[in-house]
């Protein structure tokens, strides 16, 4: 290993690190624009320059590799002049509009002007404009600011898998573009924002809305899929501004998808403030005493068989326990969290995870896609099998074609063909057998189909023959699209016949009285017949045949407990207060449960979190996946049929009622299906 000497300390690294980690390793911070840990080194900044002995001039620390015997100077009189000429060439064409930019306070081109730069410019030249270009509807350019680091580049190419972005023109013509000036098309765009040293790109919804020293900042999860991403939520007063993405090693690195990122402004239209009862088939607003009255009055005289509760797809576990106890005291055991009717078996925690974890996806050598499409269903996973792509990792699919970003091998969309593959007849076997650590990506797709059940079976048959389940590695893996499903399963919310069952009891009339947990995406149509209690944050699907809606605060707004599609365990805090009258879920079930007499037996978030704890011991450990148990789970693989997969993610941006409820996501649903895109702000800036 390389040793060398870094302002007379001496410091040995890995064979291959760089100059600039070398320095790090000590603990000299190298200023720099253009790297990026995660990117490739592009070098065109200059910004790290330090002083090499026996260099006629200074070196791109972030590009030359670290030797054995270098002596290197970070704190020189040369290496001072360097950066001081370095900046002064960067900010030539900087326009000094700082006051208005977006990025101020936050942007490493003011920090390191600060520090490095001379404090004044010899240019007395006009400044060069550039034209601002359309980046779609989440992406505000202003690049006459654009000092050409090529991180946005470098991202979109190597990260997210769409080399549309790229320069074009020579010298001082150079300018960053999509090469065709369309929308940036896909769904990690927005982390380019982050990546930007400089005020070029920036948030179009958060545009001149706040600074960054107004915001309170409230570290949590994202709900708007099973992946559990690492957030922080920035607000201001008791409106969510934004949500950028924390670093998780684990879950999502450093990147969100643009659901997560951009969503939030689906916090702020069609919410449910105040309680609401149906009188003579119309809904009136009413008080809390009323609505529990109207509930207590159907329900006094109800069997417990004829009550039923659905559980949707952004529930937090504490409303879950409070709602399965609530119903428990009442006599009922049908509650059901797969809403989307997935033949999903509770009664084993390795058949419905996520067992190879999201960071083991690196680990993998061979990957089977059955029923799923993982850029829709969760793009960060799908981020990450990019990066193990690029690495080495093989990946197969069966499910219809579409473009992942990164190749594979389709083999049909046919569930016969997963038959074939167990019984050695496929060519796909020979490669599950050969890999050293193989693993198979079961979707919903596959699970919610006629035959989900068979099909699970046949996947974990599939598992068992070709050696995914080794000493320390388990390649059987269940990809979930609903942040509540596995915590629902831990707590066993599954009843016999699914959803499906429930449904054709109440349009039968043996379901008399049914409780919607936001569950807004089954068929309200067959609910006519029942009485529906609808608890949730928005005025979505579930309100339509509602008799009773109790006004709940979404994810943003109260604690929660949540478990990801790897069986994480991520605690979720309150950013802001929710709007008008709405409770927190287990709050409003718990004062419920006062009215019909069956008081449910924990008064603060402590003691019901303390229930859980005692029922699933797991959920005291949090931010870590535990092993599962390997056990028996699905049904006969010999009823699985032939036949194709009906995806579950028909438009990435509409899964939810919050981002149903946004106008950013709208805009992106409206210009993915073609539709006029708004290029408002598309003029010459300078």
């Amino acid at each position: 290993m390389p040793t060398l000497t870094i302002n007379g300390k001496e410091v040995t690294v890995e064979p291959g690190s760089t100059v600039m980690q070398a320095c790090e390793a000590v603990g000299i911070e190298i200023p720099r624009f253009c790297y990026h840990e995660r990117l490739s080194i592009a070098g065109n900044c200059r910004m790290c320059l330090v002083e090499m002995e026996k260099s006629p001039k200074p070196i791109a620390s972030c590009a030359m590799p670290a030797g054995d015997g270098m002596v290197i100077h970070t704190e020189s009189e040369e290496v001072k002049r360097a950066r001081e000429g370095v900046m002064e060439f960067l900010l030539i064409n900087h326009p000094l509009d700082c006051p208005i930019c977006d990025q101020g306070g936050e942007c490493d081109l003011q920090d390191q002007a600060t520090a490095y730069g001379r404090g004044l410019s010899r240019y007395q030249e006009n400044k060069r404009a550039v034209r601002e270009k359309y980046m779609g509807p989440l992406i505000k350019t202003v690049m006459t600011r654009c000092i050409h680091c090529t991180r946005c580049v470098r991202f979109a190419e190597e990260i997210a898998g769409v080399p549309t972005l790229g320069a074009v023109g020579r010298g001082e013509g150079l300018e960053i573009t999509t090469y065709l000036e369309k929308a940036l098309q896909s769904e990690l765009s927005g982390n380019i924002i982050d990546l930007c040293p400089v005020g070029a790109l920036t948030s179009k919804p958060y545009a001149f809305t706040a600074r960054s020293w107004e915001l309170k900042k409230t570290e949590s999860v994202d709900v708007m899929d099973a992946v559990g991403s690492a957030i922080r939520i920035d607000a201001r007063g008791n409106e969510v501004m934004r949500v950028l993405p924390r670093l998780n090693e684990e879950v999502n690195e450093e990147w969100i998808s643009d659901k997560t990122r951009f969503a939030c402004d689906g916090l702020k239209y069609k919410r449910l403030d105040r309680p609401w009862v149906r009188r003579e088939g119309k809904l009136v607003e009413a008080g809390w005493d009323e609505a529990f009255e109207s509930i207590a009055a159907v329900l006094k005289d109800l069997p417990g068989e004829a009550l039923a509760a659905i559980v949707g797809d952004l529930a937090d576990m504490e409303a879950m326990l409070a709602l399965k106890d609530l119903l428990g005291a009442l006599g009922s055991a049908r509650i059901e969290c797969r809403q989307d009717g997935a033949a999903l078996d509770a009664g084993c925690r390795a058949g419905y995870i996520f067992n190879s974890t999201i960071a083991g996806i690196e680990e993998a050598d061979y990957c089977l896609l059955v029923g799923t499409n993982p850029r829709h269903e969760a793009t960060i996973i799908n981020a990450r099998l990019r990066k193990a792509t690029l690495a080495g990792l093989k990946v197969a699919r069966i499910g219809p074609p579409d473009d992942l970003t990164y190749r594979v091998e389709d083999l049909g969309d046919d569930a016969g063909l997963l038959k074939q593959i167990l019984d050695g007849t496929h060519p796909a076997a020979e490669a599950l057998q050969r890999a050293e650590k193989p693993m198979l990506i079961l979707g919903q797709g596959a699970l919610t189909r006629a035959d989900g059940a068979a099909m699970l079976g046949l996947a974990r048959a599939v598992a068992d023959k070709y050696g995914l389940i080794t000493g320390d590695w388990n390649g059987f893996n269940i990809l979930h699209t609903a942040a509540s499903r596995v915590g629902g399963l831990d707590l066993g919310l599954t009843t016999e016949g699914g959803v499906e069952a429930i449904l054709s009891d109440a349009a039968k009339g043996k379901t008399r009285a049914v409780f919607l947990l936001g569950a807004d995406e089954v068929d309200m149509s067959r609910l006519k017949k029942a009485f529906v209690v609808y608890m949730g944050s928005h005025g979505d699907a579930g309100v339509s045949e509602a008799d009773i809606i109790l006004p709940a605060a979404a994810y943003t707004e109260k604690p929660g407990t949540y478990v990801n599609t790897e069986g994480r365990v991520q605690r979720a805090q309150k950013a802001i207060f929710p709007p008008g009258d709405a409770r927190e879920d287990w709050t409003i079930l718990r004062a419920l449960s006062d009215k019909l007499g069956v008081t449910l037996p924990y008064d603060d978030l402590a003691a019901l979190r303390a229930k859980l704890a005692e029922l699933l011991p797991h959920l005291e450990e949090t931010d870590t996946a535990p092993q599962a148990a390997w056990g028996a789970f699905g049904g006969d693989s010999k009823g699985a049929k032939k036949g194709g997969f009906a995806l579950p993610v028909e438009d990435f941006y509409q899964t939810n009622p919050v981002a149903r409820a946004s106008r950013t996501m709208a805009q992106c649903s409206a210009m993915m299906r073609g539709e006029d895109e708004d290029r408002e702000g598309t003029g010459t800036d300078g």
